[in-house]
């Protein structure tokens, strides 16, 4: 089994629609999250970093500014999450190790001290 280095929450499709209400949006940004985790070799099991998984959720409890995006293990939590959004945070956050400051609606500590 291949390390992990981070795990993609999307709640892009929620049943009950209350922190997006264009569910149009949440499946474009899905879309654009599986395509870009496969261009950019992100699921690659040599990739010496570790592989990227990456989950359509249905509901992560934040019902604002939705689509929202949980990266894991970390907790960094993005918000009002477009295609192009997803593609930037991959590119400077996932790879690149720099957090986008500006689109980030919370933390939460998800690591065992």
């Amino acid at each position: 089994m291949p390390t992990i280095s981070h795990h993609l929450l999307l709640c892009a499709t929620p049943t009950k629609a209350l922190c997006s209400p264009d569910p149009a949006l949440g499946a474009a940004s899905w879309s654009r999250l599986k395509q870009l985790v496969r261009e950019l070799g992100l699921e690659d099991p040599t990739r010496p970093q570790g592989i990227v998984l990456r989950t359509k959720a249905d509901c992560l409890r934040i019902c604002a500014e939705g689509p929202i995006l949980l990266i894991w293990p970390e907790g960094t939590i993005y918000g009002a999450v477009t295609p192009e959004r997803i593609e930037a945070i991959l590119r400077q956050h996932v790879i690149g190790g720099v957090p986008i400051e500006a689109w980030i609606l919370m933390r939460q500590n998800f690591r065992v001290p």
